[in-house]
């Protein structure tokens, strides 16, 4: 007769939970130090109503551009190519310094109103007001 020796094991019923703690203490960490990071890019921006971008087309120290449905860019109801669009903002900037008003027609992409606005950020114009037409 074999007397089988079984040793009871003790049931497993607790997790460790350390690992884990430290885990998402780290990663608290983290979003504390890259979340202050994340407000400091973009463009700030003042979108005037319709009645404001009325009055601020009749005075004359404002550069007005305006986007039409297929990209073409005009300043001051003058067509301008999108390679002189830049040169023009620059010229103008010097005897226009109350900033830019950009009316973008309705159906106007968004790549040509960022490039326009990338372009009079380089001419050296920073005071920029967009409006929908």
């Amino acid at each position: 007769m074999a007397i089988s020796k079984r040793k009871k094991r003790k049931t497993f019923n607790e997790i460790n939970i350390t690992p884990l703690t430290d885990i998402f203490l780290v990663l608290l960490i983290i979003m504390m130090v890259v979340a202050p990071m994340l407000d400091q890019q973009g463009l700030t921006l003042s979108v005037p109503s319709a009645q404001e971008a009325q009055e601020e087309v009749k005075e004359s120290h404002i550069i007005t551009v305006d986007i039409g449905e297929k990209g073409e860019y005009s300043i001051d109801e003058e067509v301008v190519s999108e390679e002189d669009v830049k040169k023009a903002l620059a010229d103008n900037s010097k005897e226009k310094d109350g900033g830019l008003l950009i009316r973008a027609n309705e159906n106007a992409t968004h790549g040509a109103v960022v490039k326009l606005m990338d372009m009079a950020r380089t001419a050296g114009v920073y005071s920029i007001s967009l409006v929908e037409e």
